[in-house]
């Protein structure tokens, strides 16, 4: 024979012990709630996180400095440049007054190529199609291989 799930007992027992199972079967829909709370929150970080990369990716952003111009000879100035943007960039082209000149890029690493990461400092060598004459100002502008420009900057020579 098996043993009886309820027993009278003194004092209200099968209430009372109606009540235990009760209480017993109200603590799984608990820690269920619990449970669906903590893997909705885990995705909700998860699901923030990666839109906030998205984001990020494609929030990148080219912005060209040109810190300054000093004139080398008659022909030649140096145009300083830093990536103050999110994104890597190419250079494309340097216009002066306009008129797009030959240039090349020095970098500190001996790079050869006109890429230039976020944060980095290059000096650009312009050679200008025509001389520079002493007291007249010149109008530096630099293109990226995006065809975005930045620009201009504006120096006279002084020899």
């Amino acid at each position: 024979m098996l043993p009886l799930k309820y027993t009278i007992t003194p004092k209200g027992g099968i209430e009372r012990k109606m009540k235990i199972l009760r209480s017993k079967k109200a603590l799984s829909p608990v820690v269920a709630s619990i449970i669906l709370i903590a893997v909705t929150v885990a995705v909700s970080i998860a699901v923030a996180a990666w839109m906030g990369a998205l984001t990020f990716t494609f929030m990148a952003t080219e912005q060209l400095q040109i810190t300054g111009v000093h004139y080398t000879t008659t022909t030649t100035a140096i145009v300083n440049v830093t990536n103050g943007g999110s994104a890597k960039l190419t250079l494309s082209s340097v216009e002066v007054n306009g008129n797009t000149t030959t240039f090349s890029v020095s970098w500190s690493s001996g790079a050869l190529d006109n890429t230039m990461d976020p944060g980095q400092k290059s000096a650009i060598n312009v050679t200008s199609l025509t001389s520079f004459s002493p007291g007249v100002s010149y109008e530096f502008v630099v293109i990226t291989a995006s065809g975005k420009s930045f620009g201009p900057y504006i120096k006279t020579y002084n020899p």
